[in-house]
């Protein structure tokens, strides 16, 4: 399956990565977004790797999230033939508040 990223979650992984480049290195920065792509790479091969976002059990949409990294998920749903990443949330904070962004 086709991953897609939705603007927003785009826009988040963006400030991530300058964050990390800023206070880590260009080094660093390159390693987490490779862990991006491989965990992208395992969404298109299996969407349902992953269990359902629990912060999103009470949504009509099935959520799913992976963890890149252990300070970022990535939550998504499966839409039609193509995998639809709807938020890049920092596991840092608060989750509840995260979750009322998704759409």
């Amino acid at each position: 399956m086709k991953v897609r990223w939705n603007k927003q979650s785009k826009e988040r992984l963006r400030e991530t990565a300058r964050y990390i480049r800023q206070a880590f290195g260009q080094k660093v920065k390159d390693e987490f977004m490779q862990e991006v792509r491989h965990t992208n790479a395992l969404l298109a091969d299996n969407p349902h790797l992953e269990p359902t976002e629990a912060f999103l059990a009470d949504l009509p949409v099935l959520y799913r999230s992976i963890v890149v990294r252990s300070l970022n998920k990535i939550v998504y749903r499966i839409v039609d033939k193509h995998i639809e990443v709807v938020a890049f949330w920092d596991c840092r904070r608060e989750p509840t508040t995260q979750a009322r962004q998704v759409e």
